[in-house]
């Protein structure tokens, strides 16, 4: 039980100072947003006009980078900032240079998809692409990774935020839609894209502490064993189709 409490210590501190990381991300992320409003609403929105994207337009391609961090009025702005914030922030969580990789990823793919099909030289600029790449990155990273945590955060996201593919499909008035639907795509590429290759840590199974050999898939103690019941079941091998679901339980003292 010392040692569960101890893992649990360990695993809480490690999220903690994480999280504490992606907060101050978000916040100097969000508040930048604001700044750069600021200076477009005293030029009168000169800079949304000179640096968003048009569609079709060459001149126009490299703006895929500056077009997240404009918008068009202080309306705009409020309503992104609060999902830029959120989804940023569970996205960031993991790893901050993940998080910088997948911003990149996001708004590439929304840009391109605006500058690509949007129709009638539109110009567009706007934070919601990175907001709906967050969204989808976060949503199924957990599934791809296979974290215990982030898979429930991913399913509570979708159950509650669900309506937000809504304004991802075709025919939605006044937004751009292939914008969301740009950042979602590369949301849930970046899940992929950017999934968790390192080792996990569970040690394989190589023979028992009384010089019994054990085979390596198999955790059940065998008949007759009198040791304590939580030295009777050894975690699941490096390899083992459960050993990540059983590092994530041991991690939050579970098992």
């Amino acid at each position: 039980m010392a040692a569960a409490s101890e893992r649990m210590a360990a695993a809480s501190e490690r999220m903690v100072a994480e999280a504490r990381k992606a907060f101050f991300v978000m916040f100097a992320f969000v508040v930048l947003v604001w700044l750069v409003q600021l200076a477009n609403f005293a030029d009168d929105y000169g800079l949304s006009r000179e640096y968003g994207v048009v569609s079709g337009d060459l001149d126009t391609l490299p703006h895929i980078l500056t077009a997240p961090f404009l918008h068009w009025n202080w309306a705009h702005i409020e309503s992104n900032s609060g999902p830029l914030f959120v989804f940023g922030f569970l996205a960031a969580y993991r790893g901050v240079a993940r998080f910088l990789a997948l911003s990149l990823l996001v708004a590439v793919s929304s840009g391109l998809a605006v500058w690509l099909f949007e129709r009638d030289a539109a110009n567009t600029v706007g934070a919601s692409g990175l907001i709906y790449g967050f969204f989808g990155y976060v949503v199924v990273r957990g599934l791809v990774d296979r974290h215990l945590v982030d898979s429930l955060i991913g399913v509570v996201m979708a159950a509650s935020f669900a309506y937000l593919l809504t304004v991802a499909v075709p025919g939605t008035p006044g937004v751009s839609w292939l914008g969301h639907l740009g950042g979602l795509i590369g949301g849930l590429a970046g899940a992929w894209l950017l999934r968790d290759r390192r080792r996990r840590d569970g040690a394989p199974r190589t023979g028992r502490p009384d010089g019994r050999d054990g085979s390596a898939g198999d955790t059940r103690p065998e008949a007759g064993d009198t040791r304590p019941e939580e030295s009777k079941w050894l975690p699941a091998p490096s390899g083992h189709p459960r050993a990540d679901l059983h590092k994530e339980l041991r991690d939050l003292g579970l098992l």
